[in-house]
């Protein structure tokens, strides 16, 4: 039977056009989200989902922005997903959407595992302009 661990969630910004956050350094992920899942009595074959949206303007070119999600706290901790988003000129006049959905399954067992959201793009003028928001729920067998 599934036993429900814990869930959590990290929300920047709830609105729309609420933030104004640059992208300043080309393909340097930048953290957008954070959420720690406590595993207190789990049992067998942990999995987590995880889901989250930000939005984004646009810079005046075709231009690629990039999610990770690890398990940990850095750019350089293991990546749980990954997922390339390009845009072209017809975005420029209303900031994009970005929306996704991630999974790990049997994650180490510790106390608590923290998985991190990240944001980068290849082109300066990337903005996050909201909303933002991370999280995640964590079960067992």
């Amino acid at each position: 039977m599934t036993q429900f661990l814990d869930a959590r969630s990290s929300q920047n910004a709830a609105l729309f056009n609420s933030i104004s956050i640059p992208i300043p350094v080309i393909n340097t992920p930048q953290l957008f989200g954070q959420i720690g899942l406590q595993t207190a009595g789990a049992g067998t074959n942990l999995r987590v989902s995880l889901k989250g949206t930000i939005t984004v303007q646009l810079p005046l070119a075709l231009f690629q922005v990039r999610i990770i999600i690890v398990r940990g706290t850095v750019a350089t901790d293991p990546i749980v997903y990954s997922a390339n988003f390009t845009y072209g000129l017809s975005g420029l006049l209303n900031p994009e959407v970005i929306m996704f959905s991630a999974n790990d399954y049997n994650p180490p067992i510790s106390a608590q595992i923290t998985y991190t959201a990240f944001i980068s793009s290849n082109l300066l003028g990337t903005v996050r302009v909201g909303p933002e928001s991370f999280d995640g729920f964590i079960v067992s067998n």
